[in-house]
């Protein structure tokens, strides 16, 4: 695993053994990105359920002014920690070792984001309690992307009921990004 693009090309990150997270290979991070790369220049970028970082480092080393990771694992924390400390981003990134919705309450009133990526685990419906804390914290903007990376099987229609609309969806083999904004 590594960074594809921008300051910090090529670097090597590190990731937590097993299969507690699932690091987004490197052909389905330079797909999302190449969507992403209009909206990264000094963007606010958020990472929640951020694994190694590296979603979130990809998108400081092309140009995010800030990223702030929300993971609760302390193995993969501290995985991020050493990543940012390896990519020398420490004065562009923020780590919250806690969960999401607990972290999104607690930066509530801070300047919003203008992109959020969220990869929770599959299967455990944290994505509808994530968006809905997301809206009623004042995180976003009218212009915020919030991209959702689900498995195949995971419906998100409710979106709609929850203030948000579908703009774009991809799908890969295994797994799939939903690409939603405020209504």
């Amino acid at each position: 695993m590594r960074i594809i693009a921008g300051t910090a090309r090529s670097l090597p990150l590190k990731t937590i053994p097993g299969m507690e997270t699932r690091p987004t290979t490197d052909r389905i991070k330079e797909t999302l990105f190449n969507i992403l790369n209009p909206y990264l220049l000094d963007c606010q970028f958020l990472d929640l359920f951020a694994g190694s970082g590296q979603i979130g480092l990809e998108a400081v080393s092309r140009g995010a002014s800030k990223a702030v990771f929300v993971e609760n694992n302390k193995k993969a924390a501290a995985c991020i920690e050493e990543n940012i400390n390896f990519t020398k981003f420490t004065d562009n990134c923020t780590l919250l070792v806690r969960d999401a919705v607990t972290a999104i309450y607690q930066m509530e009133g801070r300047e919003p984001f203008d992109l959020v990526f969220l990869d929770p685990p599959y299967g455990k419906g944290l994505e509808a309690d994530v968006l809905q804390a997301l809206a009623a914290a004042s995180l976003l903007h009218k212009d915020s992307l919030i991209v959702v990376e689900t498995s195949l099987d995971t419906d998100l229609s409710y979106t709609q009921e929850l203030g948000y609309q579908i703009t774009r969806e991809k799908t890969y083999k295994k797994n799939q990004h939903i690409f939603l904004r405020l209504l």
